[in-house]
């Protein structure tokens, strides 16, 4: 299986149970996610033209052309002073912005660690959402449409990625987080763009952690020093299919901190984890994984 249908299938990022219409997929329309805080990144041409959208119930947003970030920081007391840029996955044609993005950054904040949602730049889709709908249930169901999910993460992407820690990293002490203490978590696609943030290998844009959540497997260029990696994803998981543990070797090869779960079911797209699963609650591991590796206290 291709990482591009593996994609197609997961693109939604909603539960394959839901009851839903077109395919299995129900689309609503919706207002565009207003939380303080949002800065824009400067990466783009200016103000993007989005769709904001449900699938599902989950709220969605396309066609974006300029990336934003946008903070939830802990109260003061209980600021640990580490901070996580979260990249929401989608292949790269959308964002699951709420299930792997808002939630994922409410619960870190709630824990003490300041959380930014990263929403980047992406390929673009039919601007009339009907045409979009319409393709994007061709393309779940292996048919034609006019876009396609890229492989890998798109250059525009990555320099997303890497003005999100660049901003996070000037803007640290307005943040109350400590720049040597400023990780990547992403979901899917987002991890891809995570990996290719760490590939790059540009000490003004380095992670001192990441977190790929159900991404690619295969081994990548390693850099020296590589930052301590959580990684983790569903035996069940399309991307895991082939059984590759190319990705976590690599990081040993080199002598790098790696800690990796290959969960029995879940499948993917699973955000904080889908009930009945062991992908349930798998954020207390990471919590527990930032503590090991003293990014955080330990947990009480």
């Amino acid at each position: 299986m291709t990482l591009r249908f593996a994609f197609a299938l997961a693109l939604a990022a909603c539960p394959i149970e839901a009851q839903a219409q077109d395919g299995g997929l129900t689309f609503t329309n919706a207002a565009r996610a207003d939380y303080p805080g949002e800065v824009a990144l400067g990466t783009g041409p200016g103000e993007p033209v989005e769709d904001w959208y449900r699938i599902n119930g989950s709220l969605q947003v396309r066609n974006t052309s300029a990336a934003t970030l946008t903070p939830f920081l802990p109260s003061p007391k209980a600021n640990t002073g580490a901070a996580v840029i979260i990249a929401p996955g989608g292949g790269f044609l959308g964002l699951a912005i709420e299930e792997e993005g808002y939630r994922v950054a409410k619960w870190l904040a709630d824990h003490g660690v300041a959380a930014f949602v990263l929403k980047y730049r992406l390929l673009t889709t039919p601007a009339d959402p009907a045409i979009f709908r319409r393709e994007l249930v061709s393309l779940r169901s292996g048919g034609k449409a006019s876009f396609r999910p890229q492989d890998d993460t798109p250059a525009t992407t990555l320099a997303d990625g890497q003005a999100a820690l660049r901003h996070v990293r000037a803007n640290a002490a307005k943040y109350g987080v400590e720049p040597a203490r400023i990780g990547m978590m992403g979901f899917s696609a987002g991890a891809f763009l995570t990996l290719s943030v760490t590939y790059a290998n540009d000490p003004t844009a380095r992670p001192a952690f990441i977190a790929p959540i159900y991404g690619h497997q295969r081994a990548g260029p390693v850099p020296q020093g590589a930052p301590p990696m959580f990684a983790l994803i569903a035996s069940d998981d399309v991307l895991f299919e082939r059984g590759d543990f190319g990705l976590v070797d690599s990081w040993r090869k080199v002598g790098a901190p790696v800690e990796f779960h290959l969960l029995q079911n879940g499948g993917h797209g699973f955000g904080l984890g889908s009930a009945g699963t062991s992908s349930n609650d798998w954020i207390f591991l990471f919590e527990r994984w930032l503590a090991v590796n003293r990014f955080i206290p330990a947990p009480r």
